[in-house]
């Protein structure tokens, strides 16, 4: 089995329309349990790559190798079943259901994954386990039950994290998930987000990768490295030697 949960070689994408790359990256490595707080500027291609990460949006060049997926080999279909059994998106926005209990929307990878509902129920079944993340994420059973569309922002967001850590999948991907909080309300956070995939990791037997995008490099000392988009990302570089020219 491959040490790397990630791997991308001559990586080249561009929008339609769009005159030169959006991204430009040579080679980027993420092993297998590794904690990886990813920052760049708006506009440094950030989302796209986490999009290309689970399969959304295909390169028009180079090699993209998730848990030992090629995923530019792979059909949309594939693509999509790997995303649902194997990769929890924690969004900027959270992107939970409104209208669904806070429960129900922790539970809907299940729904559309028989891997994640299987690992989900090795301990507990489903809603048992549903119910202990979202304890541990320090959620109280007194907002369970609750529509989404009725709790703060804080609580959104750790429904929002539960939902990504249910049924242990291997990567975690973060895009922006602190944004809405001020610095004590973030540095909280994330103490139960690691602690949560550092307990997952153990029970699973596997090792959980965590790939944490921010604009805000106070929180980088938390995870185990640190990768800038603008020094990996050639477009990137090229554009700045465009506007010093």
């Amino acid at each position: 089995m491959s040490t790397h949960a990630i791997v991308l070689d001559d990586l080249r994408f561009r929008w339609p329309g769009q005159a030169g790359w959006c991204l430009d990256i040579p080679r980027l490595e993420v092993a297998a349990g590794e904690s990886i707080f990813l920052h760049g500027p708006s506009g440094s291609g950030k989302s796209t790559l986490l999009g290309i990460l689970g399969g959304v949006a295909l390169p028009q060049r180079g090699r993209v190798c998730v848990l030992g997926n090629e995923l530019t080999q792979m059909n949309s279909g594939a693509r999509d079943r790997l995303r649902a059994s194997h990769i929890g998106f924690l969004f900027q926005q959270f992107n939970l259901l409104p209208w669904l209990s806070a429960i129900d929307n922790v539970l809907l990878p299940c729904t559309f994954s028989p891997t994640r509902k299987a690992r989900a129920s090795v301990a507990h079944d489903v809603r048992q386990e549903a119910e202990r993340l979202l304890s541990q994420l320090d959620l109280t059973s007194s907002h369970w039950l609750k529509p989404a569309a009725e709790l703060s922002v804080g609580q959104q967001q750790r429904v929002a994290a539960a939902r990504a850590l249910i049924g242990r999948p291997e990567i975690v991907i973060a895009d922006e998930p602190t944004s809405a909080l001020d610095a004590e309300r973030q540095q909280i956070f994330i103490d139960l987000l690691l602690r949560e995939i550092s307990q997952e990791s153990s029970v699973g037997g596997g090792k959980t990768t965590l790939v944490f995008v921010s604009h805000d490099q106070r929180l980088a000392s938390r995870f185990d490295r640190t990768i800038d988009l603008c020094e990996v990302n050639r477009a990137m570089q090229a554009e700045a030697g465009m506007e010093q020219a």
